[in-house]
């Protein structure tokens, strides 16, 4: 059968959301599998009138019984008609983790983002989801088990791991887009208060999808005196990125939700010490052996965390140690892919 993929924006963009679905696309097409990508333009995942009425079009071009993934980044863009369509198309959603679990968001904006999830989501035919904890919330939203799956996204495993001993400030990565959500602003405070330890922080994520909080956090280093010691790359190509785990001595990023965190995992897989939250899927994907995690928001806990792990060699060759062993047991894109299509297969039918 064919498929379409409805993603919000262009498909290479570099987030875990869209990493996820372009590794799908290509694993499924490398398969033989016929797959329509349909990229949506507007504005999501606050969907305006504009943006719902080409949404709109978009699906309504597609032939009937079609199936059809959509990330649930456009749903909100695909509200208007997405009941009617479910009557013809087969739907199947791609949910990376609620919207309405958005940090930043306001008490109003989320109840409303949570009311319409709870409207959309049993309209679909199933869906498909990275992790336990998310697949639980559209189980509570009234999908039945029968129609959920959970397909744990892959991970590359560098050829080998060997970390050059060299002198110098330890080299602190962080992965993830400049939002709210992903804690950055907590970090930086944290290490405000560890002046006295030799590290060095880079960042890598995109600086333009949240121009307030990129520029809230860039104020916050100047604040704290901390141009020299922290750099924000932006978004950066796998090869970059590959070499900035690499380089690296700890990895850290104070997320307050996430619905998997591929980042961790592919921190585990560079064999790097983890310093992280208990935010709900956290649990999973980071083992606690090859970590230090913390509260979410607990900037003492935070600070104590950091000092901890840059003050203690031995500590972090044991969570190293640790983390490499539990990279064994992350699965590859060959076999997330496998399993993505059986997901499908049960889902949908």
């Amino acid at each position: 059968m064919a498929l379409a993929f409805l993603v919000p924006g262009r498909l290479d963009q570099l987030t875990g959301g869209y990493l996820y679905d372009r590794h799908i696309v290509e694993g499924l097409r490398a398969r033989g599998q016929t797959v329509d990508v349909v990229e949506l333009p507007g504005q999501y995942p606050q969907a305006d009138v504009p943006t719902r009425a080409s949404a709109a079009a978009a699906l309504a071009q597609l032939p009937d019984r079609s199936t059809v993934i959509i990330d649930g980044l456009a749903l909100p863009g695909l509200a208007d008609c997405l009941q009617a369509e479910a009557t013809r198309l087969n739907l199947v959603g791609l949910i990376h983790h609620p919207l309405s679990r958005e940090t930043g968001l306001d008490a109003a904006s989320a109840r409303q983002c949570a009311k319409l999830e709870a409207e959309l989501w049993p309209r679909l035919k199933g869906a498909i989801c990275p992790s336990e904890h998310t697949a639980g919330a559209l189980l509570a939203a009234g999908l039945p088990a029968d129609r959920v799956a959970v397909v744990t996204p892959g991970t590359h495993r560098p050829p080998a791991i060997a970390r050059a001993t060299r002198g110098g400030p330890l080299q602190l990565l962080a992965v993830g887009t400049i939002t709210p959500r992903k804690g950055h602003l907590l970090l930086i405070d944290a290490l405000a208060q560890l002046p006295h330890l030799g590290w060095q922080l880079t960042c890598i994520g995109s600086l333009t999808r949240d121009p307030a909080t990129s520029a809230a956090l860039q104020e916050r280093i100047v604040a704290h005196g901390l141009g020299e010691r922290i750099a924000l790359l932006g978004e950066q190509a796998a090869e970059r990125l590959a070499q900035a785990y690499q380089s690296a001595d700890l990895f850290v990023l104070p997320s307050y939700h996430e619905g998997y965190g591929m980042v961790f995992a592919e921190a585990l897989a560079h064999g790097l010490p983890i310093i992280a939250t208990t935010a709900v899927a956290m649990v999973d994907t980071v083992p606690a052996e090859a970590s230090l995690l913390v509260p979410p928001g607990d900037l003492p806990a935070l600070r104590d965390a950091l000092e901890q792990a840059l003050s203690d060699r031995a500590l972090r060759a044991r969570l190293s140690a640790a983390a490499q062993q539990a990279a064994r047991t992350l699965p590859d894109w060959d076999g997330t892919v496998l399993s993505w299509m059986a997901a499908l297969n049960k889902v949908s039918r």
